[in-house]
């Protein structure tokens, strides 16, 4: 890929855009905002299919009953707000290594579908937990780096004292094909970034609920995945960030810069010695601004 075509795509895209989702969509409650926000910014965002990306917590038994989780929870979404996207089920497991793929339906989808694009018309791909599915991809058809820009939710901030977060810490083998593979990577780091992206008790139920189905859904639902916290909370919905950067014109809702990157190493730090490749790296969210778009785009 010529530096021309990288910088500009490392850039917030302009125009109406092609995007795919992957999401660990059962994992917690904020892939469910995203999604809705993606489906609900339909100005600019043109979304081509969803992918259930797998998970391990105590939500799923292993990172495939997550994924089959994620994926009917997907579908659960879709139902609810009356879309119709092509959905895949993604990767069973998490990669072995750094050259084995996870084949799946998605990630095969995902290895055919980058060929339909260009270094000059890219596919958005948004990854909002493992990257499992987008790894196995590049591992599939290792020139699709040149057709397609990544954007995740994953990591935490460099300045951090480590990278155990969980889209990260659960598959480093597949953050580090995809970092180091030469596509155009834009990171969103959880700690030290997104964390102080929150919704209080107060802020959704004054904002989301009883406005629609769709919202009230959303509230109901963090609402009781907050229920056994004692005193005040404020629950982080991290992924939106992610799906917001594409609507990030004149720097509305964060900031960034372009910088060395930084892979993860196995022992849950990132590496001294940046790579040969530079990276965008989102370092701080308006968070005002991107709350009253996300408001008012789900409540419409």
């Amino acid at each position: 890929m010529k530096d021309f075509d990288r910088l500009k795509n490392l850039s917030v895209p302009s125009g109406k855009i092609d995007v795919v989702l992957d999401t660990d969509a059962f994992n917690e409650v904020d892939d469910q905002f995203a999604i809705a926000y993606l489906l609900r910014s339909k100005d600019k965002l043109n979304v081509k299919a969803l992918y259930a990306a797998p998970f391990f917590n105590s939500r799923s038994t292993g990172p495939d009953d997550g994924m089959e989780k994620s994926y009917n929870e997907i579908i659960k979404l879709l139902d609810l707000m009356g879309e119709s996207v092509d959905v895949f089920k993604g990767s069973k497991s998490f990669l072995k290594d750094e050259v084995t793929p996870v084949i799946s339906p998605a990630a095969q989808d995902l290895a055919r579908r980058a060929n339909d694009y260009s270094p000059e018309n890219p596919l958005y791909v948004v990854a909002i937990g493992a990257i499992t599915d987008v790894a196995s991809a590049i591992l599939i058809n290792p020139k699709m780096v040149e057709n397609v820009v990544v954007v995740w939710l994953g990591g935490h901030s460099h300045e951090y004292h480590d990278t155990y977060e969980f889209n990260m810490e659960q598959d480093i083998a597949s953050a580090r094909v995809v970092m180091k593979s030469g596509v155009p990577f834009v990171q969103l780091p959880c700690q030290g970034v997104v964390h102080n992206f929150t919704f209080s008790e107060a802020d959704l139920v004054k904002w989301f609920s009883g406005k629609n189905p769709l919202s009230s859904y959303l509230a109901e639902n963090t609402l009781q995945y907050m229920s056994k916290k004692d005193g005040y909370w404020a629950k982080t919905i991290w992924d939106v960030t992610a799906v917001a950067w594409l609507l990030n014109d004149d720097d509305e809702f964060m900031l960034s810069r372009v910088v060395p990157t930084k892979l993860p190493s196995y022992d849950y730090k990132y590496e001294d010695d940046p790579i040969d490749q530079v990276m965008r790296y989102v370092y701080y969210i308006k968070k005002v601004p991107l709350v009253n778009d996300l408001i008012k785009k789900i409540t419409m």
